[in-house]
């Protein structure tokens, strides 16, 4: 009888044996470095000078997440690097005394002085530690992850925070699940540490200084996530025709990764459906001005329906939540996806039998009163102490370096 592997135990297996190639390839490739830099006679730079804090941004995307954070330890005086794999980060340019911004570069290029850096903490919001080129470096003492949403921490490909020493969350949810996933793996625990969203704190507190948006017409935002199961993979230009039929402004604001992993398709799509008086592209970094001026949001399962829903307080409309789990850390867990219980309450799905009554959805979607009920429910299951993200956040940091020095003081 031929073996048989079911294709989640499969996908499982494959990245497995992904990591472990890619292990033997960083490995390798470090040997060559290091026999290179001896018989030139040089030698591989390792500072004797511990970083304090040191934060790395795979992309200049991050920055919001990360300046709520960096404005607050700065009042502290506490010194921090910050490494960005973008040349044009808005960190580069940063006022704060305290943060020093540094482009090391991308994929390799970061990744080898990631891998060798000396520093107390590392604070960072990618995911994959230890698993593929990112190695944790012998001379970091503690790394931490925050995410960069406000939804499922178990939506990353598979073991993506697994070898974190600490996870900074915003839920009960997003903590359960963590520890289910350790159990299951019988990995140690991670420090857990909800601070809330410091980076939702800063939209909501600019919503009140710069004011409603200006009188406009109705605008619907479509802003998916992107892979095999987002909306402009699933359904290409048909969403696009659906929704200029309804003769509402249309703005298309696909997830950055989808320039990246999706090139052909986006190219495909925005030739097809070029910028018109009804119909914008939008590729700000800073997503601020594009939800505020936008009536309601179309996505689904990106993080920024969060955002929408919870900083400005509009409904949305969501597709088919259920996915191919099976590269996700989710596909381990048997319980349900918190956001499939929380998308309901946020507004309507949208279908492939019912596209063709979008317009009345977002009509309906707009009036209906029980979606401001199911927002205030969202939002309390999902973003804890509102406002003190960022204090909550620094005072965690600078708490656990002042712990990690004193026992490297005792030692």
């Amino acid at each position: 009888m031929l073996l048989y592997i079911d294709p989640g135990t499969g996908s499982m297996l494959f990245t497995i044996l992904l990591g472990v190639i890619g292990a033997g390839i960083y490995s390798f490739r470090m040997l060559m470095i290091k026999l290179r830099y001896k018989f030139s006679g040089g030698k591989i730079e390792i500072s004797n000078s511990k970083i304090p804090f040191l934060i790395y941004s795979d992309d200049k995307r991050y920055w919001t997440v990360f300046e709520p954070i960096c404005r607050e330890l700065n009042k502290w005086k506490k010194d921090v690097v910050y490494w960005t794999g973008s040349p044009d980060d808005p960190v580069l340019n940063c006022p704060y005394e305290h943060i020093k911004a540094e482009y090391i570069g991308k994929d390799n290029r970061s990744f080898a002085r990631l891998n060798l850096v000396n520093a107390t903490i590392v604070l960072s919001t990618t995911p994959g530690l230890d698993v593929y080129q990112w190695k944790r470096s012998k001379q970091v003492d503690y790394y931490i992850h925050i995410p960069h949403a406000a939804s499922e921490i178990i939506l990353y490909r598979m073991f993506g925070i697994d070898y974190y020493d600490a996870v900074m969350l915003s839920g009960d949810y997003q903590l359960q699940d963590i520890r289910n996933l350790e159990a299951l793996r019988e990995l140690p625990a991670k420090e857990l540490v909800k601070i809330g969203i410091p980076y939702m704190d800063t939209m909501a507190n600019r919503l009140p200084q710069v004011g409603e948006a200006p009188e406009h017409e109705r605008t619907i935002l479509l802003a998916p996530s992107w892979g095999p199961s987002a909306i402009l993979s699933v359904y290409g230009g048909k969403i696009i025709d659906v929704l200029l039929k309804t003769g509402y402004q249309v703005i298309v604001r696909p997830h950055p990764q989808s320039f990246t992993s999706e090139a052909e398709l986006m190219e495909k799509l925005m030739n097809e459906y070029p910028d018109s008086e009804q119909l914008k592209w939008n590729r700000d970094t800073d997503n601020f001005d594009v939800l505020r001026r936008s009536d309601i949001l179309i996505s689904d399962f990106s993080g920024v329906i969060f955002e929408f829903c919870l900083v400005y307080d509009k409904p949305v409309i969501y597709t088919d939540p259920r996915f191919d789990l099976s590269p996700y850390d989710a596909w381990w867990l048997n319980t349900p996806l918190w956001t499939t219980s929380a998308l309901p309450r946020l507004g309507y799905q949208l279908t492939e039998e019912n596209m063709s009554d979008l317009k009345s959805l977002i009509d309906a979607c707009l009036t209906d009163p029980k979606y401001a009920k199911g927002r205030a429910e969202v939002k309390e299951e999902t973003w804890v102490y509102p406002g003190e993200g960022a204090e909550r956040a620094a005072a965690y940091l600078i708490n656990k370096y002042e712990e990690l020095t004193r026992t490297e003081e005792v030692k």
